[in-house]
């Protein structure tokens, strides 16, 4: 009788571990296929605000170039001899036809164009033969810059088109005129590149060898009204819109007709007016925290949509004139095309 009690309290036991044993794994399928889904992060729907605002927008193609002297001559010594006077110094500007040096053959040597004394070789009694390099005259204001255009960009580009040079290191711009297209190509891979030149007017800080940026228009549109790309959406057929607000706080989708961008802004050519407020749609993933209420939340399955109001918009448009904002051409680097989307 003993044996058998033993062997009950044994088989006992092994059913209250199979017992707890099952328990567990219902609770772990439970956790994992019931809880845990509705403790993962929720999707909340919210609107951002942006305002249309009129202004005027470019684009523009952009190419990679570098600053290079135009005028640079040495003056040599027309015969052997002496040097007797030296009228300049390391750094003068001086014109077209003045003095330079007088050496003791009675020759004097004048600059034959504008610019500014570079290095000087000599100095005052120093002997010298026919041929030598005594000064450097270089013309530092009027350079030129060049720049490789591909086979797809070129014949956009054309001699006496305007652009504008930036020069990279100084983050200076002047304006500048295109003034040679060499049509001679140069491969890289299977693509023709072509050089193309174009003259400027520069500070005398710009030195030769600086890297630039050259920025040559494509479109233009003038006092128009102005919308931040990212406030657009867009249907199935690409068709652009924006979402409005209602009377009664709902959302409205309103079809736009956009015109000129340049990547950053676009051109509204119809749909909007200028000062009207639109909306775009954005989705934040909130984590749900501990507690019932969390999980009664989770077991309606229902998504939170927080509209925007008066208070709390966000701004994505930039008030004024965009006329005199460089940052609205939003191109640099290689050339890139671009076009209303």
């Amino acid at each position: 009788m003993a044996r058998k009690g033993k062997k009950k309290s044994i088989l006992r036991r092994i059913m209250k571990w199979m017992i707890a044993l099952v328990s567990l794994a219902i609770l772990g399928i439970l956790f994992y296929y019931v809880w845990l889904p509705m403790l993962k992060a929720s999707v909340t729907t919210t609107y951002d605000a942006y305002q249309a605002t009129t202004g005027t927008i470019s684009n523009s193609l952009s190419f990679s170039g570098s600053v290079n002297i135009v005028n640079s001559e040495y003056i040599t010594s027309p015969d052997s001899g002496t040097v007797r006077d030296i009228y300049v110094k390391n750094g003068d500007d001086v014109k077209k036809g003045e003095r330079l040096m007088r050496l003791s053959t009675g020759d004097t040597l004048k600059a034959n164009f504008d610019g500014t004394i570079n290095s000087i070789n000599v100095e005052a009694g120093d002997s010298v033969s026919n041929g030598m390099q005594l000064c450097q005259v270089v013309d530092f204001s009027n350079m030129k810059v060049t720049m490789r255009v591909d086979e797809y960009d070129i014949s956009k580009v054309f001699e006496g088109q305007e652009c504008t040079v930036t020069v990279t290191a100084l983050e200076k711009s002047f304006p500048s005129v295109i003034s040679h297209i060499n049509r001679i190509s140069s491969s890289s891979g299977s693509v023709a590149y072509y050089t193309v030149t174009a003259t400027v007017e520069v500070t005398e800080d710009v030195f030769p060898g600086m890297q630039v940026t050259v920025s040559i228009p494509k479109e233009e549109a003038k006092d128009v009204v102005v919308l931040k790309m990212d406030a657009l959406s867009f249907d199935e057929t690409n068709r652009a819109f924006v979402y409005v607000m209602n009377e009664s706080g709902m959302m409205d989708t309103k079809y736009v007709e956009v015109g000129v961008d340049n990547g950053n802004y676009v051109e509204i050519r119809s749909g909007l007016e200028d000062g009207e407020t639109v909306y775009v749609e954005t989705e934040e993933e909130v984590t749900a925290s501990g507690g019932l209420q969390d999980l009664l939340s989770g077991l309606m399955g229902g998504t939170q949509v927080n509209r925007p109001t008066g208070s709390n918009q966000r701004s994505g448009g930039v008030g004024g004139d965009y006329g005199n904002m460089p940052n609205m051409n939003g191109f640099s680097g290689n050339s890139q095309r671009g076009g209303a989307r």
